[in-house]
């Protein structure tokens, strides 16, 4: 009895040894990663009053299929895990919580929307997830000190509000300004942004402001009641469902003012057209994107291989939506990340690539404009250049500016 115990403990010892001796020669990664897969995820409106902005969640997809066909990132395929919020922030929590603790995602990249993201701000950051390429442009996605574990990929709001303080101040300084915003901190940074740029003559130049929940049906009071104030420039900070409405609504009671629109809502598919080509006649805004639309850029190989992707991968993608070239941007750099960190797929190597892109000149990306980031500037974009819409795409004029 006593023998054969023995021999059965070191036949269960060998077994064991050789079993954890195998398992030693495989390589070890974080939560998401095998040698075969890299999993990642992100929460998208995909219903709800910013349901327009599904389309970057769908563009994303597109281009990660396309890469996995290609055989994926050094040898890893892409799984994309996209979750519908409906731009409900509870509903964003409860789609995070899920995405980290039960489909265990090495990293989020591009969840859409200010408050939806601010909601599972510090959760992220306290389970240290990889929070990148972001897309929305507060302010807080660049605050690296204290949440070291998100970026943002906009332009941030402020930097764009300033831009368009500068505009008004040097072709309209005796403005009388009224501005509608979304009443949340991405309304309220463009706001803090537009009064920072206007300086010391903020207080005179603004006569009117009005803000709006996502929740009301329209903004036509609002409209009426900043018409009222006998402003003649309007700085509209809405998301795409109420600026639609805002641009139809200036034109039709007659007013015509200097209407500055926020380029989350630029887009001419999903924002202009419904409001009206011709309403939109002389709007002005500021981007960083090309616009694959506009003959300019049709002999580029960046839009023309952007093209060819939309074709076969995305054929029910809207040419004229500026988010589509959003979703595949933030796409492309994310794939870029996860290239850079080779078979380091650990969190923090993530970030420290992310924290490492040094002079990136991005496809659909205007010319001109760079990636660069440091573990001390968490700002992707930085730069972008005024537009101005003709009734059938939007015209770049001046340069590309910064803040």
């Amino acid at each position: 009895m006593t023998l054969a115990r023995t021999f059965g403990t070191l036949i269960t010892a060998v077994f064991i040894f050789g079993y954890l001796a195998g398992c030693g020669d495989q390589n070890q990664y974080e939560q998401g990663v095998s040698d075969t897969e890299i999993k990642i995820g992100n929460t998208t409106p995909y219903s709800g009053p910013a349901s327009v902005y599904g389309v970057l969640g769908r563009a994303a997809a597109a281009y990660y299929d396309m890469i996995n066909d290609s055989g994926g990132v050094n040898g890893r395929k892409i799984n994309l895990i996209s979750l519908d919020d409906g731009y409900s922030p509870p509903k964003t929590v409860e789609q995070i919580r899920k995405l980290v603790e039960e489909e265990q995602v090495l990293l989020l990249s591009g969840t859409v929307g200010t408050p939806t993201n601010s909601a599972v701000h510090e959760f992220i950051n306290a389970n240290q997830i990889p929070h990148i390429f972001i897309l929305s442009g507060a302010a807080k996605w660049g605050d690296p000190q204290n949440f070291p574990w998100t970026m943002g990929w906009n332009l941030s709001y402020v930097s764009e509000a300033k831009i368009y303080a500068q505009y008004i101040l040097k072709t309209k300084p005796d403005a009388k300004i009224a501005v509608l915003y979304q009443n949340d901190d991405y309304g309220k940074d463009y706001l803090h942004g537009l009064k920072l740029g206007l300086g010391d003559k903020a207080e005179s130049m603004i006569i009117a402001e009005a803000s709006y929940e996502v929740t009301d049906p329209t903004v036509d009071s609002q409209i009426i009641s900043l018409k009222g104030s006998g402003a003649d420039t309007l700085v509209n900070v809405s998301t795409a469902k109420f600026s639609a409405q805002a641009i139809r609504k200036v034109h039709d009671i007659g007013w015509r003012p200097l209407h500055i629109l926020n380029n989350v809502s630029s887009s001419v598919g999903a924002v202009l057209k419904p409001a009206g080509l011709q309403k939109s006649i002389g709007l002005i805004t500021a981007n960083a994107l090309k616009d694959p639309s506009d003959p300019q850029w049709e002999d580029f190989p960046d839009v023309q291989e952007y093209k060819s992707w939309m074709k076969k991968y995305y054929p029910k993608g809207d040419i004229a939506d500026i988010n589509n070239v959003a979703g595949y941007s933030v796409a492309w750099g994310t794939a870029k990340v996860l290239e850079q960190c080779g078979d380091d797929l650990s969190r923090a190597n993530v970030m420290k690539q992310m924290a490492s892109l040094k002079d990136i000149e991005a496809p659909m990306i205007l010319p001109g404009i760079k990636w660069n980031t440091s573990a001390d500037d968490f700002y992707l974009v930085e730069s972008a250049q005024l537009m101005r819409f003709d009734g059938k795409q939007w015209v770049r004029f001046g340069e590309v500016i910064g803040d």
